[in-house]
């Protein structure tokens, strides 16, 4: 681990960035149309998870990292750890924001941690995110953020050995989703987010070690609380905490599946062969 200089990553702890937004009808519109029959509609209110598609980082093609990333020294710290992706999170929703609504993000680094997991050397950044509007708070939003060394030469993420369930669920609703290169491109636009292993297989495979394009952590979830509201007959989570368990690749169907839960719902993403990709509960 003598490669990592913790203290020099710890100085970013703290450091806060403010942006501001709009719900506007056309972005509720183009979500509602990636996300298709998955999507859960409740009048006038915005839909739930809009707020990943609110005051992305706008920024030139300069300001770009290889992987179609900003930079890293900005906001966040300077990693030097090839992959990143989303490790997981938690959603305490508040209010509803509304259709129309100016919204501020402001965002706040909390941690930095570096430990060893078993592919290597990981580096971990927890950021916090306060969605403001008309003068509250609306959600609050804890965001773990996961870096990872190079894939091993001949390793990839399909080949490398998944643990199965301990205790294999059994889902009450389950809906399937169409692991499309279309949709991969749509959930990118709507969240401008350049990341390239989400729509450039070419990257995805020869850089990253992937055996496709993969599947965005944040859609994946928001598939999930979407899929809670519509089994609650509507009722928006007071918590939903999620969890990434395994890279999800494009070119074939998944699932989106949801059982009753002592205090709410447990939900999973499963690929095609029903190993899980990521995991949550929502509490009412």
């Amino acid at each position: 681990m003598d490669g990592i200089d913790i203290g020099h990553l710890k100085q970013w702890v703290g450091r806060e960035d403010r942006q501001a937004d709009v719900v506007t009808p056309g972005l509720v519109e183009r979500f509602h149309a990636t996300l298709g029959a998955s999507a859960f509609h409740e009048a006038g209110e915005a839909p739930l998870a809009i707020h990943w598609c609110l005051s992305p980082p706008s920024l030139g093609p300069d300001a770009l990292g290889p992987d179609g990333h900003p930079v890293r020294g900005g906001f966040l710290p300077p990693v030097p750890l090839p992959r990143r992706m989303w490790a997981g999170g938690q959603l305490d929703f508040h209010a509803p924001l509304q259709v129309g609504a100016e919204v501020t993000r402001v965002s706040r680094i909390a941690d930095v941690a570096h430990k060893a997991g078993r592919s290597g050397e990981l580096v971990f950044v927890t950021v916090e995110h306060a969605i403001e509007s008309d003068g509250r708070t609306m959600l609050s939003e804890r965001q773990d953020i996961v870096y990872r060394p190079a894939a091993e030469p001949g390793l990839t993420s399909a080949t490398a050995p998944r643990q199965p369930l301990a205790d294999p669920r059994k889902a009450e609703v389950s809906d399937t989703v169409d692991a499309t290169t279309t949709l991969l491109f749509r959930y990118s636009a709507l969240t401008f987010n350049g990341h390239r292993i989400h729509y450039d297989v070419d990257y995805a495979r020869q850089a990253e070690g992937y055996p496709g394009l993969v599947v965005h952590g944040p859609l994946q979830a928001t598939l999930m609380l979407h899929l809670a509201a519509r089994m609650s007959g509507g009722r928006t989570p007071r918590r939903f905490a999620y969890r990434g368990v395994a890279p999800l690749f494009h070119g074939a169907p998944f699932t989106v599946n949801a059982a009753e839960a002592r205090q709410g719902l447990e939900l999973w993403c499963a690929d095609a062969a029903a190993h899980p990709t990521m995991t949550a509960t929502a509490v009412f």
